[in-house]
């Protein structure tokens, strides 16, 4: 391999109007701040077998589970414990003061049966509609823990068929690509809503029927030491591994993710819907984690409406990921990603080293209701799918202000894929100390004040990284 320079190949006069940015705290305070601030610190114990749970892997054990953990809760809190054992359940709720411990031998079973998931308000893939409650949930609550060294077998392979032949023989025959994610339901794994100081440590969980971990609407939220092992048994669609949605001061460190699709992942709501909602994704902390097989290390959007912002990863490791540094959206998101540090940073086997996209994948991203359908008689997910963004300037997604520093990449497919439009141009790219080894160099587009600093990259082929409708870039 050779050393291919870097050069600007085109540039015009394209830009957006600077937008007012709001006062945040300065990096070493607020990082101080993520995680939970608080943990139940009660130690009497709950053992699910005295409220009837049966280890066989058959007995469908959700209501003596939840008898446990609703005990607990009554007496001020403690830890929820199983023997060892396979335990069948459906939804389960963590309540606060409670320790659910699943130590080491003991498994939970997701159960295939959708019954055993009620349905309850939660916002799932951008929008706020109802949808099965995960396997286990922490809901409304504070100080509250799931920790162990057991494991939590989502067993979503009868979900992911479900998903394909609905896709495959349904709905995209009849031009419903974006609406077959909502109205197939597939319960997540672990889910943490609208709660506060909630610590997730050690466990294992496999397998999930959609998102593995989803923590919306929350703060102070730790995740420790969890393994996420999707891929087996198949490919799962939309088995992310952990997704941080409209939440603040969170802390994911010391993870290890292989799934299908995105691996460690900040969203903040979808078009119409999410700018309602108009919360964000800030003052995340992601360190010393690890990520195999799935959609990206890390990954902002594509649900990027209520803005994602103040973030720093740093300690990381990509093996064979997809993309290594993520960052999607669409023209009806909207929303402002800023202020985000992706430092110290090893992949080996990457499709792409850093890969932005503001019109990404439009199959799925835009929703348009085919001939033959009564807009009155639609669900009501479909109506909110399909409200438009007024004016359609609101959907203009903004990426900017991001610094890549200290990367080292060998074996990737591409290094960079940077596609910006004239209407969402990407600004202040901030490269410094990366080294890239990669079939090809790639290209950005409609981008302004990027910066290279310290950065080659080696290609297999004797081009240039292609930069087309770009100003003010130092390469």
């Amino acid at each position: 391999m050779r050393s291919i320079p870097i050069v600007l190949l085109l540039s015009l006069s394209a830009g957006l109007a600077a937008q007012p940015r709001e006062e945040a705290m300065p990096m070493q305070e607020w990082t101080r701040q993520v995680g939970a601030q608080t943990r139940p610190d009660k130690t009497e114990t709950f053992n699910v077998t005295d409220y009837g749970a049966v280890a066989d892997g058959r007995t469908i054990n959700t209501r003596a589970i939840q008898a446990a953990i609703d005990a607990c809760e009554a007496k001020g809190g403690g830890i929820v414990t199983f023997d060892s054992g396979a335990y069948l359940t459906g939804s389960i709720f963590v309540k606060a003061g409670v320790t659910l411990r699943i130590d080491k031998g003991v498994e939970i079973l997701g159960s295939q049966d959708l019954a055993d998931y009620p349905d309850i308000d939660t916002r799932v893939a951008g929008i706020e509609m109802r949808w099965p409650a995960a396997l286990v949930n922490v809901c409304d609550q504070d100080n509250a823990a799931i920790v162990g060294e057991g494991l939590i077998n989502a067993r979503g392979k009868l979900f992911w068929d479900k998903y394909w032949t609905m896709r495959r023989e349904e709905y995209e025959p009849r031009g419903l690509r974006w609406i077959v994610d909502y109205d197939c339901k597939r319960p997540r794994t672990l889910l943490v809503s609208n709660s506060s100081n909630v610590t997730v440590q050690g466990i294992t969980l496999q397998q999930a029927a959609f998102w593995t971990v989803h923590i919306l609407y929350s703060r102070h939220v730790t995740v420790d030491g969890v393994v996420i092992r999707n891929n087996v048994d198949g490919h799962g669609p939309s088995t992310d591994g952990i997704d941080i949605d409209s939440s603040s001061f969170i802390l994911v460190e010391n993870c290890d993710i292989d799934c299908n699709d995105d691996n460690f992942c900040l969203k903040a709501g979808r078009d119409a819907d999410g700018l309602r909602v108009n919360r964000p994704t800030e003052y995340v902390v992601i360190r010393h984690c690890v990520s195999r097989a799935g959609g990206g290390l890390i990954t902002c959007g594509s649900e990027t409406s209520g803005g994602i912002r103040h973030v720093l990863a740093h300690h990381l490791t990509a093996k064979g990921t997809g993309v290594g540094l993520r960052f999607k959206s669409a023209q009806t998101r909207g929303g402002t990603v800023e202020d985000i540090h992706l430092e110290d940073i090893e992949m080996d086997g990457v499709g792409t080293v850093l890969e932005v996209s503001v019109n990404w994948n439009p199959s799925y991203s835009y929703s348009t209701l085919p001939e033959g359908y009564t807009y009155e008689t639609l669900p009501p997910h479909w109506k909110t799918m399909l409200q438009k963004v007024e004016p359609p300037q609101r959907g203009i997604p903004e990426i900017k202000d991001v610094h890549v520093s200290r990367i080292r990449a060998s074996g990737a497919r591409r290094a960079i894929s940077a596609s910006g439009m004239r209407i969402s141009i990407l600004k202040d790219f901030h490269l410094n100390d990366v080294r890239i080894e990669a079939d090809t160099a790639g290209q950005v587009m409609f981008a302004k004040g990027w910066r290279f600093n310290n950065v080659s990259i080696q290609t297999k082929e004797d081009r240039k990284l292609d930069v087309q409708g770009s100003e003010d870039m130092k390469l």
